[in-house]
């Protein structure tokens, strides 16, 4: 059977429906297709006269007042957006980005336990910034430590307002009370968790609960406190030393973590057979993508706490960029220069050495000291993780004090020389940075002694709770149960199952 007739018949077809809805049709929004289109202006004017008066009328009513509140909630929904998206770039950083990145540097039967920190601390800092945290860090203004204002979230949370009859949303500058509380907890997270990368391997998983619960309560919320609340750290005439800048965390974050790393390493102990044997990262691979997550996240961690978005935003999200990039090679470029061949590892860690390193300088330096404090850090740190902790023979077993230690401080420091008022003007106008004031050092001197302090109360703080934890729950797990490995002892879960 031939099959022309069939085509010939679907040819009609197709023609026939071409030419069915290519046919004009007449829509309800469609004027030009209406009878009414067609009729002149002077056939409607009568009709349509008192209509055209209440739309004069409505056009009359938009004051100044009704303009400018429209604009302050398309403002709003714009900073508020954007915050929002920065809370979870910031969670992100703890898992799955610090988790891989801390998970493939320690050894096949403990990545478990790290992953567990990582996701435990998550929930736990969560419940302690809703309960009391986020009071004690952004309560009242100034003095030594925050008030009761937001217990429980009471002045945080929307509330029903009998008088006006609606929901009420407090508010904390540009955006919702809600959403600084977000962001700010997302700090409380991961800084607990990056100092878990200096125990890893042999501290009790109850003890590191404790210690994060303490450590949170007593030197985190006071430090934040001092710092982002017009505490004693503040940049501000009645500060210590006129007080520091540090836009995203370079005391508060980086140089509290990396001290408290340092000093919980050398009270532990090191990890059975350092330095003698090889402890080898079991999954380079892991640290790789975990530091190409914090990498992202960073940009949520930094341009994120200009807690607005604007051109100051755009800027300290640009820095964060350059200082990462300049970071990851300058590491990379040292392994090649001293040890001959640059790695994946030199490079991950780089990038977050550079990233450490721009933090408190996000919001005050430009482009180009960004790359040479990046450049810096990579450098710096790398001789700190590979030179430094082995002169002094503690084991920092994922160099939490050799990168957030170390890259916090040249941070904090070098913020003093490169800030400038063109970035962000705090002063007023007058010249701020060492470069900048043509060598007045008012800024680099405050940001020294912010950082001296730093150290002294994470410090000794970290040491008095340890000595404690120690004495009542121990913070050293059993031998045993060290060479069968965490993930087992603790968590009864492996990592890997080979059939």
């Amino acid at each position: 059977m031939s099959l022309r007739p069939i085509w010939i018949i679907l040819l009609g077809w197709f023609i026939a429906a071409a030419f069915v809805f290519s046919a004009p049709t007449v829509s309800a929004q469609d004027d030009s297709a209406s009878p009414a289109a067609d009729v002149s202006d002077a056939d409607t004017a009568p009709a349509d006269e008192p209509v055209a008066v209440e739309e004069a009328e409505a056009e009359e009513e938009i004051t100044l007042e009704s303009l400018k509140a429209e604009v302050e909630l398309a403002a709003l929904a714009g900073h508020n957006g954007w915050m929002l998206v920065c809370c979870a770039l910031v969670l992100f950083m703890t898992a799955p980005g610090l988790a891989m990145f801390y998970g493939g540097l320690v050894r096949r039967k403990n990545v478990l336990s790290v992953m567990m920190q990582c996701i435990f601390l998550m929930g736990l800092m969560t419940v302690l910034w809703a309960l009391y945290g986020y009071s004690l860090a952004f309560g009242g203004e100034g003095g030594w430590v925050g008030n009761m204002d937001y217990l429980f979230m009471n002045g945080v949370q929307r509330y029903w307002d009998d008088a006006t009859g609606a929901a009420i949303t407090p508010m904390e500058g540009g955006i919702t009370r809600m959403t600084h509380m977000l962001f700010q907890g997302m700090f409380f997270i991961i800084t607990p968790a990056l100092i878990c990368g200096a125990f890893a391997e042999r501290m009790k998983f109850s003890a590191m609960v404790i210690f994060s619960v303490l450590w949170g309560t007593f030197i985190y919320c006071p430090l934040c406190h001092w710092v982002w609340d017009s505490g004693p750290l503040s940049y501000n005439e009645g500060s210590i030393a006129g007080g520091a800048l540090d836009f995203a965390g370079g005391t508060v974050v980086h140089i509290s973590s990396g001290i408290s790393a340092l000093v919980a390493a050398l009270l532990i102990g090191p990890r059975m057979g350092y330095p003698n044997e090889p402890l080898q990262p079991h999954n380079l691979t892991y640290t790789a993508l975990g530091a190409a997550m914090l990498w992202v996240g960073w940009f949520g961690f930094n341009a994120g706490s200009e807690l607005l978005s604007d051109d100051l935003t755009s800027s300290a999200f640009m820095v964060t960029h350059f200082s990462a990039a300049a970071g990851a090679v300058a590491w990379a470029v040292a392994e090649w220069i001293w040890l001959g061949k640059p790695t994946v590892l030199g490079a991950s860690s780089g990038a977050v050495a550079g990233l450490v390193c721009i933090t408190p300088a996000a919001g005050f330096v430009q482009p180009m000291p960004a790359l040479v404090m990046g450049g810096l850090a990579g450098f710096i740190c790398f001789w700190s993780c590979s030179r430094l902790k082995h002169m002094f023979g503690y084991d920092d077993a994922l160099d939490a004090f050799g990168v957030h230690g170390i890259g916090g401080t040249l941070g904090a420091v070098l913020t003093g020389v490169f800030a400038t008022r063109a970035a962000w003007d705090v002063s007023g106008g007058v010249p701020i940075g060492l470069i900048e004031s043509g060598g007045n050092a008012t800024l680099l001197i405050g940001q020294i002694v912010a950082v001296l302090v730093t150290y002294a109360f994470a410090g000794i703080g970290s040491l008095i709770l340890l000595k404690v934890i120690d004495l009542v729950v121990g913070l050293r797990v059993a031998a045993e149960h060290e060479q069968r490995g965490l993930d087992i002892a603790d968590h009864g879960e492996e990592g890997y199952q080979f059939a």
